[in-house]
């Protein structure tokens, strides 16, 4: 059975992070091995919460881990609490990969041009140099703009064709030595008058995006469903277009399901009968 490292928080509510890694993981054949960066009493979007910073703790992970599984067929991190934990990623990357290991860094940073308060400039440094460590990456268009310097405003007045052409641009420009798939979500697009969410991908045999109709609002723990897929998917072999187009439909379902109740968009969606289509 293939194993996946993932470096996440744990949130009590949300249905996010590690709470929508493991099912999703598991759902799809692999073992899930979970190296909390932080325990919530719930995600940060309800505005008030309790959280207990793992940083040192997670030390004490790798020093155990080291003795039982030193190799992990995937690796996959996401939220952080601090700049030393970025550096501890860079670090657990370097120990518990082989060319073989497929790393995925999603880049949890800001959505909708904004940076998230947890976050600062410096760990935002951190984590340009991080992606370069990564096999592929699962930036939103906003964390895509901070990871190459570009100006999220004036991109989102270009036309959608001229997005695409600057995502594309950006992507190829990120990519390097071990960076090989920059798949870049939330990405805004109206065609005849109705809105819809783009994803973007840059991988080996070209650019190529997945449209779907937007349906309600923007959802807590969707990335981190999407994350989850999508590094299944490439240890399955799928190619990355392949599994972009395997999670999107998989969240797509879910996000359906979710608007036919009132809900609030930090409980996330309604994914879980959907985890035997995986």
């Amino acid at each position: 059975m293939k194993r996946i490292a993932v470096i996440n928080d744990l949130s009590g509510f949300g249905r996010c992070s590690l709470t929508a890694a493991i099912p999703v993981i598991s759902a799809m054949g692999m073992e899930c091995c979970p190296l909390p960066t932080a325990v919530l009493s719930n995600q940060t979007g309800y505005g008030c919460y309790f959280c207990e910073d793992f940083t040192e703790k997670m030390k004490n992970f790798t020093e155990n881990w080291k003795n039982i599984y030193p190799r992990f067929d995937g690796i996959f991190s996401g939220f952080v609490v601090n700049e030393e934990q970025i550096d501890f990623i860079g670090d657990f990357i370097d120990n518990f990969s082989n060319e073989n290991t497929v790393t995925l860094v999603d880049p949890v940073m800001g959505d909708n041009g904004k940076l998230y308060s947890s976050y600062n400039e410096k760990m935002c440094e951190k984590l340009k140099f991080l992606v370069k460590k990564a096999s592929v990456i699962t930036p939103n268009l906003t964390e895509l703009c901070i990871l190459a310097d570009e100006d999220y405003e004036e991109i989102c007045k270009l036309s959608t064709a001229e997005v695409f052409e600057k995502i594309q641009s950006i992507s190829r420009n990120l990519t390097g030595e071990k960076l090989k798939t920059v798949i870049t979500t939330g990405i805004p697009v109206t065609q005849n008058s109705e809105d819809y969410i783009a994803t973007a991908v840059l991988w080996e045999n070209g650019f190529n995006t997945v449209t779907t109709k937007k349906i309600g609002g923007s959802f807590s723990g969707t990335g981190d469903l999407f994350a989850s897929v999508t590094i299944s998917s490439l240890l399955l072999g799928l190619n990355p277009l392949s599994a972009v187009i395997k999670a999107t439909d998989f969240i797509s379902k879910g996000i359906a399901e979710t608007v036919t109740h009132s809900h609030d968009r930090n409980d996330g969606i309604d994914f879980q009968k959907f985890l035997k289509t995986l």
